[in-house]
């Protein structure tokens, strides 16, 4: 639950954690135009970094550590599946993660993360909630 940060300053840090688990990710965004604008953002976020990615379109995808997507496949294998910008989820047996991210500002975004929490629990997964705090941090909170 985004509510101190941008999803372009929150995705990096979690997707470079991600992958210092050993984890591949992909990440399900709502439309081409999004997909497009982080794969960009990926190469500049820092100045002193860069978080090697592609979309499903790049030759290779299933080479990929972080995978850019707008559909439900899996070609690159992730253990850890990103939804943002409300996309629909796929099935999510295959995951061992699966973070939803959201704007806590934008009420669409709550409707929809509030609708996936309940589908997750009613599918028997085990879920989580964390929120980000003043200062940043992610919170526990069920």
């Amino acid at each position: 639950h985004l509510t101190e940060s941008t999803l372009e300053e929150a995705l990096p840090a979690l997707l470079e954690k991600s992958i210092e688990r050993g984890w591949r990710a992909v990440v399900q965004v709502g439309g081409q135009e999004r997909r497009d604008a982080l794969d960009q953002h990926l190469w500049t976020f820092r100045d002193d970094s860069f978080l090697a990615h592609g979309t499903e379109h790049d030759p290779h995808p299933g080479r990929q550590p972080v995978l850019l997507t707008c559909g439900e496949a899996n070609p690159n294998g992730a253990r850890v599946r990103f939804l943002v910008d409300g996309a629909a989820p796929p099935d999510l047996s295959p995951y061992e993660r699966v973070v939803f991210l959201f704007d806590g500002h934008d009420e669409a975004q709550l409707v929809a993360a509030r609708g996936h929490w309940k589908a997750v629990k009613a599918a028997g997964h085990a879920a989580t909630y964390w929120q980000q705090t003043p200062d940043r941090r992610w919170e526990r909170k069920a």
